[in-house]
């Protein structure tokens, strides 16, 4: 998707962390101002995954809010989603775009600036690097990176960045200087009890590129 800008945030859902289902977060996060959000369910068998996400994105068109699918490929076809999120371990980049064609938006994680390189001559929309800090979301995370590397895959990859890993609000700016386009975010936006309040808070402080 050669016209495909990513926002300064990149809110993920969490139905177990939350509290709520997919649509209902999609609502909150649109409230708040975000224009692209992930739906990922690691624990809902394919066919509760695609229900759900049918009903997320049936609000995300009423809210002008574009959806993409964590690891399913499958899903994001059948739910008419805006693209998918890949994983290591998931459907390799060139075979997902031959499935969802070149209209649709495909990010691929990576956790080494090895990886992130090798992604960079992919057929990718943007690239997500992480953990940068220390995450709770997920049972086996790999090892924290710290801004560093991200500096590094910034000089060597010229695709758009995305990161993602234990970011808060008092750390979103610093890992934007850093090099990241936009920050992808999950427990953080609920650690107030108002998630819409909380993505207006991010992109009043992101709202500026950095000097």
């Amino acid at each position: 998707m050669s016209d495909f800008l990513l926002p300064r945030i990149y809110p993920i859902t969490d139905v177990g962390l939350s509290g709520l289902s997919h649509r209902e977060q999609v609502e909150m996060f649109a409230a708040g101002g975000a224009t692209l959000i992930q739906l990922r369910d690691k624990t809902s068998s394919p066919r509760d995954f695609y229900e759900a996400a049918v009903d997320a994105i049936a609000a995300a068109r009423r809210l002008g809010v574009m959806i993409i699918i964590n690891d399913r490929v499958d899903v994001a076809i059948a739910a008419g989603a805006d693209g998918v999120h890949l994983g290591q371990d998931d459907l390799p980049a060139a075979a997902a775009r031959a499935l969802l064609g070149a209209g649709r938006v495909i990010g691929f994680s990576t956790h080494s600036p090895k990886q992130a390189v090798e992604a960079s001559s992919w057929d990718l929309d943007y690239i997500a690097i992480g953990p940068i800090f220390r995450t709770t979301t997920k049972a086996d995370p790999d090892p924290v990176l710290g801004l560093e590397p991200l500096r590094e895959v910034k000089r060597a990859v010229n695709k758009p960045l995305v990161a993602i890993g234990g970011i808060t609000l008092e750390s979103a700016r610093s890992v934007i200087e850093a090099g990241a386009d936009c920050v992808s975010v999950i427990s953080d936006l609920f650690s107030s009890g108002n998630p819409a309040a909380r993505i207006r808070q991010y992109l009043d402080l992101l709202r500026d590129p950095p000097d």
